[in-house]
């Protein structure tokens, strides 16, 4: 029986990708445990990191972020870690076959939407599964969000 997904509590966001929903029509959310060195996770504390350029990408059955920059530690000593380095992402083995099998055959794109903290101060990644947004179905989508915030606007005015 498989067990019940708990719902990802946000507690401290350390980065955040906010052109990512603009450059893509998200699909689908995975919540990914992200390796990382002592320096990084007391510079993600911080809120330094920036995930805008990076992606995700999965290579010999392992999915890595790539891109990603978070800045060496003020502190730090000559074991300070490397800003940009590629850094393995944790998932399900399930969990990796079907971004795989999505990036592969469909042509998506694994988006980091943010970097935060858990409950339990774990760092973890939140992927989007996206695929690219053209120039014209951006503006569509801003036509409707636009028309959306408008209609929400009239409703509470009116009632």
């Amino acid at each position: 029986m498989a067990r019940p997904r708990r719902a990802a509590v946000k507690v401290k966001i350390a980065a955040e990708n906010r052109r990512a929903h603009y450059e893509y029509a998200i699909e689908d959310r995975f919540e990914a445990g992200i390796m990382l060195v002592g320096t990084e996770v007391k510079a993600l504390r911080g809120g330094q990191a920036t995930i805008a350029e990076s992606y995700a990408e999965v290579k010999n059955g392992e999915v890595w972020l790539i891109n990603s920059n978070i800045p060496e530690f003020s502190h730090g000593n000559r074991f300070n870690h490397e800003p940009k380095r590629p850094r393995k992402l944790l998932l399900n083995l399930r969990e990796i076959s079907k971004l795989h099998g999505a990036v592969a055959r469909q042509g998506m794109t694994l988006v980091p939407l943010s970097i935060y903290f858990n409950d339990r101060g774990r760092a973890k990644v939140e992927l989007g599964l996206g695929k690219g947004r053209k120039l014209h179905d951006k503006r569509e989508h801003e036509k409707e969000k636009d028309w959306k915030r408008e209609a929400a606007r009239l409703l509470r005015d009116r009632g």
